[in-house]
């Protein structure tokens, strides 16, 4: 008698989407990210890595709370209109602790250097990774270098971690998200990506588009400062708006509602992805952030991230629902409605 398989006990060990080997799809923030982590990474740890997936862990340090992060950065091309991929490594990793509402107060450098790169090229990247330290606020305290054989690299990588406080009453990650809560975003989106694919690919869209790489600890110092009880902050890096409104609505097991219209894309990202064939809610940022609080604090939080230089552009796009948990949906300007699913990958790899 032939044997009966248990598809009730099967478990996948390796990432899904058919695929034995690793694919740039596998880096990009999205779906297949997401599978890694899920189907590889954590039941490869196991019990060793407890906790909630976020870009930053708040843990205990005495009295007082730590937000720690980690972030490698392998952006190509290393220089793109309005930064580098040294300024990309100070502000992401700070940014990474700014959503746990923390303050940034240390990082570390490494750097993964292939045999050949010219040290002028190497210069000008660690004076923008220094210069964006200092901008930041944030004091370089330890590092490590290593070189690779030619061939066997892409240039320069750059790994950061950071360290930052958080204040007593801050709680603030994804699970927290509750119906009737306002969805915000901080300005323009999908800037980044196209930033990096006008200069990747020669590509001029009648307007300069600039990376908004920034550093946003002082932005979320200022929603602090309303007294709201900010429940959800991510920055919508990889995968872009899509990628973080999709992991806020599975994490907390809600949805999310957006009015397509509402939502800030400058026209010279509007025009460049409807050229190419993009959706600038892929669009990476590296300058933005999604809030989500209680709908009684939205219009104060607004307000003051409006008056904030980094948070001219602000905007209420959304609300969190009951309705279809897990999922995102944006009401287009027609009144239709459609799906906007986690992305498989990243449209445009190797952004940050």
């Amino acid at each position: 008698m032939a044997e009966t398989t248990d598809l009730a006990a099967w478990t996948c060990p390796l990432p899904l989407r058919d695929s034995p080997t690793i694919v740039m799809g596998h880096g990009g923030g999205g779906a297949m990210s997401a599978e890694l982590v899920e189907h590889l990474f954590l039941p490869a740890y196991s019990d060793a890595a407890p906790g909630e997936l976020t870009d930053s862990a708040v843990l205990p340090a005495g009295p007082a709370r730590i937000a720690f992060s980690t972030d490698s950065y392998v952006v190509k091309p290393l220089f793109f209109p309005g930064g580098s991929i040294g300024d990309l490594a100070v502000n992401g990793t700070v940014n990474d602790l700014a959503m746990s509402g923390a303050v940034p107060l240390y990082l570390s450098t490494a750097f993964i250097l292939e045999e050949g790169t010219a040290l002028d090229e190497l210069g000008m990247v660690a004076t923008a990774l220094g210069d964006a330290a200092r901008a930041a606020g944030v004091r370089l305290v330890t590092g490590d270098t290593k070189v690779v054989d030619a061939g066997h690299g892409d240039g320069i990588f750059v790994n950061t971690a950071g360290v930052g406080l958080v204040a007593d009453g801050v709680d603030i990650r994804p699970s927290r998200a509750r119906p009737g809560d306002a969805v915000l975003v901080s300005g323009d989106i999908g800037v980044h990506g196209v930033a990096v694919l006008s200069c990747r690919e020669g590509l001029e869209f009648g307007t300069a588009v600039e990376s908004d790489t920034a550093p946003l600890h002082d932005l979320v110092a200022t929603a602090l400062a309303t007294g709201a009880d900010v429940h959800v902050l991510r920055d919508p890096t990889r995968g872009g708006l899509a990628a973080s409104l999709n992991e806020i609505a599975a994490a907390a097991g809600v949805g999310v509602e957006i009015a397509e219209r509402d939502v800030p894309v400058p026209p010279e990202v509007a025009d460049a992805c409807s050229i190419l064939g993009l959706d600038p809610f892929y669009s990476a940022n590296e300058g933005k952030l999604v809030a989500v609080v209680p709908p009684e604090d939205a219009d104060r939080v607004l307000e003051a991230m409006r008056a904030h230089p980094r948070g001219t552009r602000a905007a209420r796009i959304g609300t969190v629902v009951a309705d279809h948990a897990g999922m995102v949906v944006a009401r287009t300007g027609l009144g239709a409605s459609r799906v906007v699913d986690l992305p498989p990958g990243e449209q445009l790899p190797r952004i940050c």
